[in-house]
């Protein structure tokens, strides 16, 4: 794992005038970054990795201070956040939950299968699923297994070379996506005893040793315990993640579109609008908020899509802007979306497509990751036609033909910090 400062060739070429390469780490897969101060958190995608925290008081010269480990292959820990003095967040949430969440219709499919007194052999669920009696097998015992970790971390930092846990927190089933932090509350996306699908659970941090469940807040349909019926397959509608801004929660809410939530009762969060983005787009919403400043007296937000599967004939994730100036209601105005020809890695394998956005507003800027579309500056001054202000694109590295720039985090000074799903960690300059 080794750093190297300034531009080379590439990135020379792949950069907009106004972004300049400071410096690179060689990391494994990350999913979330955060900096505080002369440190960055950086939360890996796959064991043996949980979290790195990385001494960047030289910008030009990032070094590893330390890496909490995981202990169990089957977990991982993407999401990092810091909060309070000196602590940080972590989820544990069972890794590949996408392909383990399949499993959960091989019961229930077989059973249909033999009560039509049709073949419900591994092939078979293999074809209806479209898997293979291997991917069967494994997920049969996987479900038998079960999985008991699920939940969230605390992490004392203050010795940013020996990290100490202080608690842990278990919720259920898969555990804990992604969440939103602060220095008195936890705004946690989790999978609850009673729901189906990652719900939001608020937590009071008043004594971080000790965080209390304090509300829920979920999309009517979920709550299974209470007699709610879901009219969507499995999980596909649930909380991604919502980010508190002021006394609201934005909510992306996955293939069930963008809400917003009163919480200026905590204990009791309300829904006050939202917005159904699936149908048409076919990709899943991943975070909303809105911007802090209003645009010709209008209150804007904006909601960013994942990229999933490359379909023909569909477009790629792209970013939703919406008027919210009438709070009741979310009204679209307009969709920003990069083309194709805008990378000349969006063929070469992986994600070509929107991801993730800097959780905090910086004027009109939104500063977003686009898989092998690399990091996108998209200026809002106009919502009605979102313009590209800035790029930049890695090189692909760790033997991958196409970077997966999956998360970025910009410091008030205008330094960017970049991570790739599979390697790497960049810290870039927007000059303006």
């Amino acid at each position: 794992m080794s750093s190297k400062a300034a531009d080379t060739k590439n990135s020379q070429i792949n950069r907009s005038p106004n972004v300049v390469h400071v410096s690179r780490l060689e990391l494994p897969g990350a999913g979330q970054i955060e900096v505080r101060g002369d440190f960055a958190y950086i939360a890996h995608m796959k064991y043996p990795y949980g979290t790195s925290i990385v001494d960047i008081s030289d910008r030009k010269n990032p070094r590893i201070a330390s890496q909490i480990k995981l202990e169990d292959s089957s977990t991982h820990t993407h999401k990092v956040r810091a909060f309070g003095d000196n602590l940080i967040c972590t989820n544990v949430e069972r890794a590949n939950r996408q392909f383990i969440r399949k499993g959960d219709a091989i019961p229930g499919l077989r059973e249909r299968l033999n009560a039509e007194g049709r073949d419900s052999s591994d092939h078979a669920i293999a074809k209806e699923l479209g898997l293979t009696p291997d991917d069967i097998k494994i997920l049969d015992g996987l479900r038998d297994k079960g999985y008991d970790q699920g939940g969230w971390k605390i992490y004392d930092v203050s010795d940013p070379h020996n990290p100490r846990l202080i608690k842990t927190v278990l919720t259920h089933g898969l555990g804990v996506h992604r969440f939103d932090i602060d220095d008195n509350y936890a705004y946690i996306s989790t999978e609850m005893s009673g729901y189906v699908g990652n719900i939001l659970v608020i937590y009071d941090l008043s004594e971080p040793q000790n965080p209390r469940e304090l509300s829920h807040w979920w999309i009517p349909g979920q709550k299974v315990s209470a007699g709610e019926k879901p009219h969507w397959y499995q999980d596909e509608h649930r909380l991604h993640h919502a980010l508190r801004f002021g006394s609201e929660m934005w909510a992306a809410c996955w293939h069930g579109g963008y809400w917003l939530v009163d919480i200026s009762d905590l204990a009791n969060p309300k829904t006050v609008a939202n917005y159904q983005t699936n149908p048409p787009f076919i990709e899943p919403a991943h975070t909303f908020m809105p911007l802090d400043t209003k645009i010709d007296g209008r209150s804007i937000a904006v909601g960013i899509d994942e990229q999933h599967e490359r379909i023909q004939g569909q477009p790629s994730a792209g970013l939703w802007i919406f008027d919210t100036t009438d709070r009741s209601e979310l009204k679209p105005i307009s969709v920003f979306i990069l083309n194709e020809l805008d990378s000349p890695y969006s063929r070469r394998g992986g994600r070509f497509g929107a991801h993730q956005f800097h959780e905090k507003p910086v004027g009109t800027l939104i500063f977003a990751t686009w898989f092998s579309g690399g990091l996108r500056i998209i200026d809002l001054a106009n919502p009605y036609r979102a313009e590209e202000a800035g790029y930049y694109l890695p090189e692909p590295a760790g033997g991958n033909p196409a970077p997966q720039s999956n998360d970025v985090f910009v410091e008030d000074n205008g330094l960017m910090h970049l991570v790739d799903r599979f390697n790497g960690y960049d810290i870039l300059e927007f000059t303006g």
